[in-house]
Order: C-alpha cells, then sequence, then structure tokens
C-alpha cells in the first residue's frame, strides 16, 4: 500500500467513511530539535499550512540555513502559518523519561497545540508518538521533503538556540551561547571543571560520569 493510500486509510478509520476518498488538506508537520545535547529542553513543534494561501519562499532543513535566515524565516512563519505550535520539554522530563519517551511526548503535545485545524500529522522521521489527536505518518528525512516540516524544524530549532541563549546568561561558563548544550571538546572540558548545572541532562553518560565520583577519592 502507498504511503498516500495508508494515510487515507487511516483517516478513514478515525474520521469515519465520509473521509475515505479524501485527501488531508491540512497537515501537521511536526520536527524536533536538540535530541543530542547534554543540556537544555528537546524542543518540537507542529505547523499547519493553508494550502490556499501562497508559499513561503526560502524554506529548508533548517540544518541547512544560516541562523540570520533561520531568524528570518521563524517570524514569517508564524505569521503565514494557519496554526503553529511549540513545546520545550525541560531536563526532568528528559531525565524522568529518557530523551526518546520524552521527544514523543513533546511530538504528541506539539499536534495537540494544532489539532484544531490539523486533519493530519507527518512527523521527521521513523517512528509516530503514540495517542495524537489525528492520524499520521513518520516520514524519514521529512525536513527535506515536506514544507512544514522544514518550518516546524526551523521553529524549534530557533526556539530551543534563544532558551540556550538565556541559559548562557544564567551559567556563562559553560559556553552555551556557542555549542547550545551539544558536547563539544569546550563544552566537555567546562563540565569536568565545573560539575553539572540544573540544564544538564544526567541521564546522559558524560553527564552522568562528572557526577560519580573519582576512582582516587573512592
Amino acid at each position: 500500500m502507498s504511503r498516500r493510500h495508508a494515510a487515507e486509510a487511516s483517516l478513514a478509520l478515525f474520521d469515519g467513511a465520509a473521509l475515505a476518498t479524501v485527501a488531508p488538506r491540512y497537515v501537521a508537520g511536526v520536527d524536533e530539535a536538540g535530541r543530542g545535547p547534554l543540556a537544555g529542553p528537546v524542543a518540537v513543534a507542529a505547523v499547519v499550512f493553508c494550502p490556499d494561501r501562497p508559499r513561503l519562499n526560502g524554506l529548508d532543513d533548517s540544518k541547512q540555513l544560516t541562523a540570520l535566515r533561520r531568524d528570518a524565516l521563524f517570524d514569517k512563519i508564524q505569521q503565514r502559518a494557519l496554526a503553529f505550535h511549540i513545546v520545550l520539554v525541560d531536563v526532568e522530563e528528559i531525565d524522568t523519561l529518557n530523551i526518546f519517551q520524552a521527544t514523543m511526548a513533546g511530538m504528541r503535545r506539539a499536534v495537540e497545540g494544532v489539532a484544531h485545524v490539523a486533519q493530519f500529522a507527518r512527523i521527521d522521521g521513523n517512528k509516530i508518538p503514540k495517542g495524537l489527536p489525528c492520524p499520521a505518518e513518520a516520514l524519514v528525512g521529512g525536513d527535506a521533503l515536506d514544507r512544514a516540516i522544514m518550518a516546524a524544524s526551523i521553529l524549534a530549532k530557533v526556539s530551543r538556540d534563544r532558551y540556550m541563549q538565556q541559559l548562557h546568561e544564567q551559567h556563562p561558563h559553560y559556553g552555551f551561547d556557542q555549542h547550545k548544550g551539544y558536547g563539544t571538546p569546550a563544552h566537555l572540558a567546562a563540565l569536568r571543571q565545573h560539575g553539572p548545572c540544573p540544564a544538564h541532562r544526567r541521564s546522559f553518560a558524560p553527564v552522568r560520569d562528572c557526577l560519580a565520583p573519582s576512582p582516587a577519592l573512592a
């Protein structure tokens, strides 16, 4: 069964036989930013565009855009979107659930935030969160293929980067403004020197290792 036919079948099961032959018009693109870093939240966004409105030019996978271009598109996406929702899943939830389950929870909340218009959700990646309020499909590499997912990736990336900039102002010795919490050599060196701050993910091994007592002191 093709992806389109599978989506239509899911819609029929979810919304009744009347939709069985109608492809969804209002599709939420969903993507995340920040699964890999050692600190800070994971950000998730959902975006729904109206197919009758002019297309927004310049969209791409957020990783392929400069920070300046992402910032410019961030405002334009919110102005042009029929609906959007951004979720920041905090470190406490990441450490409690694990990063995968926390990301899935964030995606579910993001879709819930646009459920008043979204008939369908298209998730970047190969997993679909449980408990979504509408039918969905996973699309590997969707941030390079689907315009709504591209937009979601930009909203998530910019939102997280801005959060990490604020975090840098609270904890400047880690360099969050430069590496955004990723495990760069400079970040790892700061971790070893200063130990973790409250924004670090203690369920991640490099952070956990900094909490363990030194063998020489044990």
